[in-house]
C-alpha cells in the first residue's frame, strides 16, 4: 500500500516523465510490515501513477540485507476476481440449473488447462497430444454437465474431438508449406530460455494455442447440430438415415457462416495493432502478406475454420449413425 509520494514525476504542463519516488508498506513477502522506499515509472507497460492509499503490486530482488524494489503494476487481481463472479452471476441467473452446469463446466475447462495443462508442457510432454486429451476432457465434462450422458451429448464430444483434429491437422499444413511454425511467435527470445532449461516443445505451442482457441466454437457447432438431430428424431421416429443426415447437413450449412466468422474475427481483433502499424507505415502489400505476424494470425484464423466446417459433416454422421439405435431413449435438458 502507498503511505507517501517521496517525489513525483508530474510536469506543469499535465503530462509525466521520470519516475516517481515512494514509500510502500509491504503486505507480503520478505519484507512484509516494513516500509520500503521505491520508484514507479511512467512507462505504460509496467509502473503505476502513485496516489497515497493505492495498492501496488511491487516486484523485489532481495539478497542479504538488500533489497531493490520497483512499481510493477496496480493491483487489479481484485478487480478481476469480481469481473469473472459477476460473469458466472450473470451466467446462472439468465440460464438457470443450465447456467449453473455451465458454470461448473468452465470452471473445470480452466482449471485443467492451468493445473494439468501447463505443467504437463512444462514436463516436457508434447503440447499438441496433451491439447487434444484436454479438449476431450473438458468437452466431455462440459457436454456431461450441459445434459448428462446421452446420445446426443456423445455425439456432439465426438464431432467437437473430430474439428479439433481437423484443425490441428490443417494448421500442421499450412505450416508446412508456409514456414511459419511456432519458433516465428514475437516473445520467441523468452520461450528459448524456457527450451534450453526445461525442454519445452516451443514448437509445439502455437498450434496447441490453436486447438484450444477453436474448443468453444467446435463444442457450440457440434451441440448445436446434435441437439437439433436429436429433436427431429424424437419427432419423427421413423426417420431414415439418409434423411436424418440431410436434415443435420441442412442445419450445419446455416451455422457454418457465422461460426466460421467468429474465429476469424477473434483473431483478426487481437491483431488490430500489428495491422494499424502496417497502414500507418504504408508497408507494401508483399511485405505484409509475408510478415510472421500476418501468418500466424492467417493460419490461427483459417486451420481454425477449417476444423468448424468441416466438423460439420463429422457430427451430422456421427450422431445420425448413434441416433439411429437410439432414437427411442431421448437426453433430458
Amino acid at each position: 500500500v502507498v503511505q507517501e509520494i517521496l517525489q513525483d514525476n508530474l510536469n506543469e504542463d499535465g503530462t509525466r516523465a521520470g519516475d516517481q519516488k515512494v514509500a510502500v508498506l509491504m503486505n507480503t513477502g520478505v519484507r512484509k510490515g516494513k516500509t520500503v522506499e521505491m520508484n514507479s515509472s511512467s512507462g505504460y507497460l509496467f509502473g503505476a501513477v502513485c496516489k497515497k492509499g493505492m495498492h501496488v503490486v511491487v516486484m523485489q530482488s532481495v539478497s542479504g540485507k538488500t533489497t531493490i524494489s520497483s512499481v510493477y503494476s496496480p493491483d487489479r487481481g481484485q478487480v478481476l476476481i469480481l469481473f469473472g463472479v459477476l460473469y458466472l452471476l450473470a451466467v446462472c441467473l439468465v440460464g438457470g440449473r443450465q447456467g449453473v452446469r455451465a458454470s461448473a463446466g468452465l470452471l473445470f475447462t480452466g482449471a485443467v488447462i492451468l493445473y494439468i495443462w501447463i505443467p504437463l508442457i512444462c514436463l516436457g510432454f508434447s503440447p499438441i497430444a496433451t491439447a487434444v486429451l484436454i479438449c476431450a476432457a473438458a468437452t466431455a465434462l462440459t457436454f456431461w454437465c450441459i445434459g448428462g450422458i446421452c446420445t446426443k451429448t456423445v455425439a456432439a464430444t465426438a464431432g467437437t474431438v473430430a474439428g479439433v483434429v481437423i484443425a490441428g491437422v490443417m494448421a500442421a499444413v499450412f505450416s508446412k508449406a508456409t514456414g511459419v511454425s511456432g519458433w516465428n511467435v514475437s516473445d520467441i527470445e523468452a520461450l528459448l530460455t524456457i527450451y534450453q532449461t526445461n525442454r519445452v516443445q516451443v514448437g509445439e505451442l502455437l498450434f496447441a494455442g490453436i486447438l484450444i482457441s477453436a474448443l468453444g466454437a467446435q463444442m457450440d457447432v457440434a451441440m448445436s447440430i446434435s441437439s437439433s438431430m436429436q429433436e427431429i428424431c424424437r419427432q419423427n421416429p421413423e426417420i431414415g438415415r439418409r434423411e436424418l443426415v440431410h436434415a443435420g447437413m441442412r442445419i450445419g450449412r446455416d451455422m457454418m457462416g457465422t461460426d466460421s466468422n467468429t474465429l476469424i474475427l477473434a483473431f483478426v481483433g487481437t491483431s488490430v495493432s500489428q495491422l494499424v502499424l502496417n497502414f500507418a507505415y504504408d508497408l507494401p502489400v508483399l511485405q505484409v502478406l509475408n510478415s510472421n505476424n500476418i501468418g500466424i494470425c492467417v493460419m490461427q484464423g483459417l486451420s481454425g475454420s477449417f476444423g468448424i466446417i468441416l466438423s460439420v459433416p463429422a457430427t451430422v454422421q456421427i450422431a445420425a449413425c448413434l441416433l439411429r439405435h437410439s432414437c427411442v431413449r431421448p437426453c433430458g435438458g
